[in-house]
């Protein structure tokens, strides 16, 4: 990954706020049961901080989507509950660490479509994904998951190559080529933020999906 991350840096200087770190994927390195592919990184993220020690993995010192996790069944109920307890700066690097410890324990790897931290979540334009699309690809060949969730209608159409609704392709099959190789990839709704109104479908398709997957 060495490689991807000197990219993902020269592209956090040219697309991201100067103030703040990239973020990177983070999790299951050796073939995840599931790869899930978010948006951008925001200051939110305790791990955009330049004074940051611990490791610059997604969702870091935030609350909603290690909620979502666990009712999709990827993600343990009582770390759960000590994050929900936690403020954003009582993620310790070590606690960090014991996290990503049961996301990888589980199988899955976490990562964003674009690496380049913002200062709050607008929506980035087309144009920034796509300088990213490549380089994903790389990532995701690299770890090798099973299956790919994409999320959200941006994040799916770059990535899928065509124009997607997620509300109407909910738990349709596609299958992403990467260098040859084909990967079961879904497009599923954003589950937090403005999304998180279509999180209980999101949360219903993954575990409609996966229901047949030990993980």
């Amino acid at each position: 990954m060495k490689e991807l991350i000197e990219k993902y840096d020269k592209l956090q200087n040219k697309y991201g706020s100067k103030d703040l770190n990239s973020v990177y994927g983070y999790g299951c390195f050796n073939n995840p049961k599931v790869a899930l592919v978010f948006m951008n990184p925001t200051k939110k993220n305790i791990a955009t901080d330049k004074s940051w020690k611990g490791i610059r993995a997604q969702w870091l010192g935030t609350k909603q989507i290690w909620n979502f996790l666990t009712e999709c069944c990827l993600f343990d109920s009582n770390i759960n509950k000590e994050i929900k307890e936690k403020k954003p700066k009582e993620w310790t690097p070590e606690f960090c660490e014991y996290v990503y410890d049961e996301v990888s324990k589980r199988g899955v790897w976490i990562t964003n479509l674009a690496k380049c931290s913002q200062d709050d979540a607008r929506v980035l334009p087309d144009k920034i994904f796509i300088q990213y699309k490549e380089l994903l690809k790389e990532e995701l060949k690299e770890v090798n998951p099973e299956k790919i969730f994409f999320f959200g209608n941006q994040v799916s159409s770059i990535m899928l190559d065509e124009n997607i609704t997620v509300s109407t392709t909910r738990k349709k099959k596609f299958m992403l080529d990467i260098d040859g190789k084909k990967y079961e990839s879904y497009a599923i709704y954003y589950p937090v933020g403005n999304g998180r109104f279509n999180q209980d479908k999101a949360i219903e398709d993954i575990k409609m999906i996966l229901s047949s997957e030990d993980i």
